[in-house]
């Protein structure tokens, strides 16, 4: 039985967010557009729970209805709302299985107040044409900032299910973007994280470009680390190389390879060319940048003998940083009509050996000792940490506070998972 929602009294409204950076500009936005709700911190403490899911893989899937099940059993018997990428692809099950609430589709996010204030409960009616119109005022919880400069992708990977959830490539206008990174900086806000569903893709319909649009954001005071979201290689263009040495650009970039088999690349429909990757990572870290990428294990088609080809190329790739996944079907994509053919044992111990290489990888890139420029986040035990420029984790000791603090320097202990500064 589904729990009413009254507007007798102002309700307190909690915000769980899974998955990516877009989905914590997405929750932003929801938060500055709660009018007639308190915003909590708990979940015990709220009379509603909104859930700003993600459904990239089948375990992602999993973590959303696991927490929907925790909340289900809190002895405050918070009302459930239901939204992000997961509520095109569960939210109805959810909901007709008295799971959930409310259900709402992302596009109704800046509707949110009078979602949670009126009676009707489904609101899945679908707009891939949608561009948020709201300037986001703070990340109170946040030392960078977030924002989101695109939306949705025009890639067909076949693995790949977030077109269907996230829509086609739109940009936000530059005019837009140079707002809300002043009103952020305006709050105190130096580092800025680009994130999108395929931020490369940026302007590319309307004769703009990311390159573009960072020389405007360089421009606005206070700005002095620009970080990016995941780009893919083909998006690395001539112009984007040219401002690779300024020094507010961040030293490490995520370029998504997923792959680094040429059968496998194609079986993904991937558009990325193994030959070129190699060249460009070749590239970049000749200028001093630390490399991550995206990697699927146990796609349907990686024999043995295509993985040790696989295994070799990496080995050859500079890289420093890494997300890996083992593979998993999603619903009306191309990947899930092929026969797995790696088990589940196979694939965690192929991840397992590609974290092994990154994180020796890591260590040796650490042990040149840069010069390093670390905005300092949070303190953690007895340790203030943060992140440098090349997004490996610092972390030192400090009688004054100095969350929120840029530290340079050139002395500091290379740790096996971390630097530790003196």
């Amino acid at each position: 039985m589904k729990k009413k929602f009254s507007t007798k009294q102002q309700h307190k409204v909690f915000f769980k967010t899974f998955g990516c950076r877009t989905n914590i500009v997405d929750t932003g936005i929801m938060k500055t557009n709660i009018k007639d709700f308190h915003i909590v911190n708990d979940e015990k403490s709220a009379d509603i729970v909104v859930i700003n899911s993600c459904t990239v893989t089948n375990g992602a899937d999993t973590n959303v209805r696991t927490y929907i099940n925790k909340i289900n059993k809190l002895d405050n018997c918070p009302k459930i709302v239901l939204t992000g990428c997961a509520s095109l692809t569960q939210g109805k099950t959810l909901f007709e299985n008295d799971k959930i609430d409310k259900l709402f589709t992302p596009n109704h996010k800046e509707n949110i107040n009078n979602i949670l204030s009126n009676k009707t409960n489904i609101y899945t009616s679908k707009d891939f044409s949608h561009i948020d119109n709201t300037i986001i005022d703070d990340f109170q919880d946040k030392t960078k900032a977030f924002v989101k400069i695109q939306e949705g992708c025009d890639f067909s990977c076949s693995y790949c299910i977030i077109p269907q959830v996230r829509g086609k490539s739109r940009s936000y206008e530059p005019s837009f973007i140079l707002k809300q990174i002043k009103v952020l900086t305006d709050k105190g806000f130096s580092e800025f994280v680009l994130t999108g569903t395929n931020i490369g893709s940026y302007g590319q319909k309307d004769k703009n470009s990311l390159t573009k649009l960072l020389k405007q954001i360089h421009k606005i005071q206070g700005v002095k680390r620009v970080r990016f979201g995941s780009i893919e290689p083909s998006q690395i263009t001539d112009e984007f190389k040219e401002i690779l040495d300024e020094p507010w650009i961040a030293k490490h970039l995520h370029i998504a390879l997923q792959h680094t088999s040429k059968t496998m690349l194609k079986i993904m429909n991937r558009k990325n060319n193994l030959k070129n990757d190699i060249k460009l990572f070749e590239f970049l870290s000749q200028k001093g940048f630390a490399l991550g990428t995206d990697f699927i294990v146990g796609h349907p088609g990686e024999t043995d003998k295509i993985w040790l080809e696989a295994k070799a190329n990496f080995n050859i790739l500079p890289l420093t940083h890494m997300h890996c996944f083992r593979y998993s079907p999603r619903q009306n994509t191309k990947s899930a009509e092929l026969r797995i053919n790696v088990d589940g044992k196979k694939a965690k111990q192929r991840l397992y050996e590609l974290n092994e290489i990154i994180n020796n990888n890591n260590y040796k890139f650490r042990q040149q000792k840069q010069p390093l420029k670390v905005h300092i986040e949070q303190k953690g035990g007895e340790f203030y940490e943060g992140f440098d420029q090349y997004y490996n984790k610092f972390m030192i000791k400090s009688k004054q506070n100095i969350s929120k603090n840029w530290i340079n320097t050139t002395t500091y202990e290379v740790k096996r998972d971390y630097n530790l500064g003196s």
